[in-house]
């Protein structure tokens, strides 16, 4: 890889990035709105966001398939389509751009002679875990397969970031597994990854940090422990005498530090933005035993920021029209 001759420039700019699209009435969708973000090189960045966030708009112009409205994107300094010619940024997107009628090893080969300095064809197969599978014609292979051979014509540049849209769609636990491994492996060998998934446990799991975009605008930027501590904080929990529920409760929703607390058998759960000052005043003002602290959920802090911001954009919305 060629990622360390310019240590110091990022591997991705967004500067002010937008992308609009007229509708058949004259009408204007605005996918992406002003979008900023650097990625330095050798992150693992997962790119989350629901349907319609904008997700795979921003990546499509980060690989030069599209033109930005306004603003711009740079990779390692080129202008998108600059750095796919160079080979410095590649692909796996979720469809298109396979021949039925071909074999897979016939069409790592053809892809590879448009490469002025390819990877080794055996090579590339192996890594993405196609060795067995070389003989077999595109049209019998299952869509995970399919999946991991535009992942192997992803590797034929060695390319210095490599961008990946729902990766592992159609892929089984164990193949999905293997990706990953290979993933990381490169990552730690310095190339930079930036995925879009749907599955929160592959960004949990393998992300260095996430973007968390909503309706065109990115709306959360941090590690995955930032992130769920920007949604709930953390949750504490601890076992109380049954005759005491009632005194635990009262005299923990008096904190100011405390956002919510319930009972669940014999168990108090509190919903804290300071988990332990609360666990503290469990184990030593109110007698608590068995104290847990445990952090948010993933899911949650994805499902609380984003209605967070639908709420925010809705108020703007009858602002505007008051």
């Amino acid at each position: 890889m060629n990622a360390m001759t310019q240590p110091l420039m990022p591997a991705l700019e967004l500067n002010g990035l937008a992308k609009t699209f007229r509708t058949r009435g004259d009408g204007v969708v605005r996918a992406v709105e002003r979008v900023d973000l650097t990625v330095q090189p050798g992150e693992v960045v997962a790119l989350l966001g629901p349907n319609g966030a904008g997700k795979t708009t921003t990546l499509d112009m980060v690989l030069g398939l599209t033109s930005p409205t306004s603003g711009d994107a740079s990779v390692f300094g080129r202008p998108p389509r600059e750095a796919v010619m160079a080979g410095r940024i590649s692909a796996v997107l979720q469809s298109g751009g396979l021949l039925r009628d071909l074999s897979v090893r016939e069409t790592v080969q053809m892809v590879a002679s448009v490469f002025e300095h390819p990877q080794p064809i055996d090579e590339v197969l192996a890594r993405a875990g196609l060795t067995r599978l070389a003989a077999r014609k595109v049209a019998k292979c299952s869509g995970g397969e399919q999946q991991r051979l535009r992942f192997a014509l992803a590797l034929l540049p060695d390319p210095d970031l490599l961008v990946l849209d729902e990766p592992t769609a159609g892929m089984d636990v164990a193949a999905r597994r293997e990706f990953w491994a290979t993933m990381q492996a490169d990552a730690a060998a310095g190339r930079t990854v930036v995925f879009a998934t749907h599955y929160l446990e592959e960004a949990d799991t393998f992300a260095d940090r996430i973007v968390l975009m909503a309706r065109g605008h990115v709306v959360a930027d941090g590690s995955t422990a930032e992130i769920r501590a920007r949604a709930s904080g953390r949750t504490v929990s601890s076992d109380v005498p049954e005759h005491e529920a009632d005194k635990f409760v009262e005299r923990l929703r008096r904190r100011p530090d405390v956002t919510e607390v319930s009972m669940r058998g014999n168990r108090v759960v509190v919903a804290s933005t300071d988990s332990d000052a609360v666990a503290r005043a469990l184990l030593v003002e109110l007698g608590g035993r068995n104290v847990e602290i445990v952090t948010a959920s993933l899911e949650s802090a994805f499902l609380a920021i984003t209605d967070e911001h639908d709420t925010e954009s809705a108020h703007d919305q009858q602002e505007a029209l008051a």
